[in-house]
């Protein structure tokens, strides 16, 4: 079963077959996919792609919401790798406060750190994708290298318990 996770601001639900129009939506905005694997607009094909995600027991895949329930974006947890996890798919809404982002990207470290047991995290960010790059590097993200599009990160549990205090503070 997967699970749901509650904060301050945001909620993380697991997604549904329900979700899948919202999922084409964000990725397949023009704004949005930039830094994406390209995704067709094929609601059968996502359904499908849920449907096949909730047969697994090593991804999890959440809808971020408010709490009134309305869909803010998305973001997973996948390729596991021993105890090192790779989060991504992290797509919002425009329009948000920064706040939203923040509070999203805790909740997934303290749930994969705490409930799931891992230690480390393993993630690429495309080149271009300034703006990320600085948002993983603020939390002290380490770059490790890098292929033709993308950054490669690491990071781990105990850099995140350095900053994790900060950082709720500012999710208000």
């Amino acid at each position: 079963m997967k699970k749901n996770i509650e904060g301050k601001n945001i909620n993380l639900r697991d997604v549904t077959e329900e979700d899948a129009e919202f999922i084409l939506s964000l990725r397949t905005s023009e704004k949005k996919s930039k830094f994406l694997h390209k995704t067709q607009y094929d609601l059968g094909k996502q359904v499908e792609y849920i449907k096949h995600y909730k047969t697994l027991d090593n991804e999890w895949y959440f809808i971020i919401e408010d709490k009134k329930h309305a869909s803010l974006g998305t973001v997973r947890i996948y390729d596991i790798v021993d105890d090192s996890f790779c989060w991504g798919s992290w797509l919002l809404i425009d329009g948000l406060s920064p706040v939203i982002a923040l509070e999203s990207a805790l909740l997934i470290y303290e749930y994969a750190f705490y409930n799931l047991k891992f230690s480390n995290v393993h993630f690429d960010v495309r080149k271009g994708n300034v703006k990320v790059q600085r948002f993983h590097e603020s939390f002290g993200a380490q770059r490790v290298g890098e292929t033709d599009l993308d950054i490669l990160y690491r990071y781990t549990k105990s850099d995140y318990e350095k900053i994790k205090d900060k950082f709720f503070k500012m999710v208000k």
